[in-house]
C-alpha cells in the first residue's frame, strides 16, 4: 500500500521540526518546503531512510509552491514572518502566500490543508500582522473550504522566540520592562497614599507548548473527523508580562528589577529599533499587538477538542533556561 505523502511549508522552523517529528512518527512521507533544503538537512534523520525530504520553496513563488505540492496527499503551510524586510511583507507572507498554497494545493488534488494563523487573527485590528493572519485565513477559506485553521497564542519550547528573549535580556540589563497602558496610579487615603505601578499587569498571554501545537497540527491529518474547523489554542495558564517576567527572573536565578513603562516609551524604542540592520528586537506593530490580551476567548475548539492535554510553561521552563543562570558554563 502507497504511503501517504504531507508537504509542509516552514518545515524547518520552530514548529515546523516539531510537526514533522509527528508526521513522520505516524507514517507520513514528510516533504519539509523550506527555501534552503541543504540547511534543512538536519530533518532527514526524524524519519526512516528517505521518508522525510526537504524540498526549495517559497510561498511567494506559485511555480516552487506547486512543484512542493505535486502528488501530495496533504499539506500544513506554517509560513510566518514576525517582522516586515524588503519584499516580505505581512501581506505577502500572510495573504498571498496562504493563497498560493491554497491554489496550488486544490489544483494538485490534494485532499487536506492546515494552515497555522496566530491568536487575535482580526482583520479590524489596528495591527497589520494581525490584519494579514486574518486575511490569510480568508483566502484559504475561499479557496479551500474544509481547511482546517489553527490560532496558537504565543509558542513556547526550547527553541522559541519569547522567553528565550526575555531571558537573553535579563543576562545583560539590568531591568526587564512591562508595558503597561493602566500603571502609575495613585490611591490616597488619610493613612497615606499607596502607587500602583503595574496596574493590570500589561498584556495577557497563553502561552502553548510547541509539541502540543505540533499536536494539534497532526491529528486533523490522522483523523478527518477533526478537519475543517478553526481552533483556537492555549496552555493551561494565562500571564500577564508582568507575571512572564517574574517567571523569568525565576527560571534564570537572576534578580531583574521588573519595570513599568508606558507605552510611549515603548514607541520611542521600537522607532529606534527600527534603525537597526539586524533584526529588531521590538517593533511598531508588536507594540500595537501588546495593546490586547493573546488569549483564548472561547466560541472555539481548542486543545480539549482534538484530545491534547496542554503541559505547563512550569514543567518544560527549567529544562532550557537554565543555560541563562549566572552559575551555567
Amino acid at each position: 500500500m502507497n504511503r501517504r505523502v504531507v508537504t509542509v511549508f516552514g518545515g524547518s522552523g520552530f514548529i515546523g521540526r516539531q510537526v514533522v517529528r509527528k508526521l513522520a512518527a505516524t507514517g507520513w512521507i514528510v516533504r519539509a518546503a523550506v527555501r534552503d533544503p541543504v540547511a534543512a538537512a538536519f530533518l532527514k534523520p526524524m524519519g526512516d531512510p528517505g521518508q522525510v525530504n526537504p524540498v526549495m520553496a517559497d510561498v511567494t513563488k506559485p511555480a516552487s509552491v506547486a512543484a512542493a505540492l505535486a502528488g501530495a496527499d496533504a499539506v500544513v503551510n506554517l509560513v510566518g514572518i514576525l517582522y516586515e524586510s524588503g519584499k516580505k511583507t505581512f501581506d505577502a507572507v500572510h495573504r498571498q502566500g496562504a493563497a498560493n498554497v491554497a491554489e496550488a494545493a486544490k489544483a494538485a488534488g490534494v485532499k487536506a490543508i492546515v494552515h497555522m494563523s496566530a491568536l487575535g487573527a482580526d482583520k479590524s485590528s489596528a495591527s497589520a500582522y494581525a490584519r494579514s493572519k486574518a486575511a490569510g485565513e480568508e483566502a484559504v477559506q475561499a479557496i479551500f473550504p474544509t481547511v482546517t485553521i489553527v490560532r496558537p497564542s504565543v509558542v513556547f519550547g526550547p527553541d522559541d522566540d519569547f522567553f528565550n528573549r526575555f531571558a537573553r535580556l535579563a543576562q545583560i540589563s539590568p531591568v526587564l520592562p512591562v508595558f503597561t497602558a493602566d500603571g502609575f496610579s495613585a490611591r490616597c487615603t488619610e493613612d497615606g497614599c499607596q502607587v500602583d505601578w503595574f496596574g493590570s499587569g500589561g498584556p495577557t498571554f497563553q502561552p502553548v507548548y510547541v509539541g502540543d501545537v505540533a499536536e494539534a497540527i497532526v491529528r486533523p491529518l490522522n483523523d478527518a473527523s477533526l478537519a475543517g474547523r478553526v481552533y483556537e489554542l492555549g496552555g493551561p495558564r494565562r500571564y500577564t508580562l508582568k507575571e512572564i517576567m517574574d517567571l523569568v527572573n525565576e527560571q534564570t536565578g537572576r534578580e531583574r528589577l521588573v519595570v513599568p513603562l508606558p507605552f510611549a516609551v515603548g514607541a520611542v524604542q521600537a522607532a529606534l529599533f527600527s534603525l537597526l540592520p539586524i533584526a529588531p528586537p521590538l517593533t511598531k506593530d508588536q507594540l500595537i499587538l501588546m495593546r490586547s490580551d493573546n488569549v483564548v476567548r472561547g466560541g472555539k475548539p481548542g486543545l480539549a477538542e482534538l484530545g491534547v492535554v496542554p503541559v505547563s510553561c512550569e514543567s518544560v521552563l527549567p529544562g532550557y533556561m537554565g543555560r541563562y543562570r549566572p552559575t551555567a558554563g
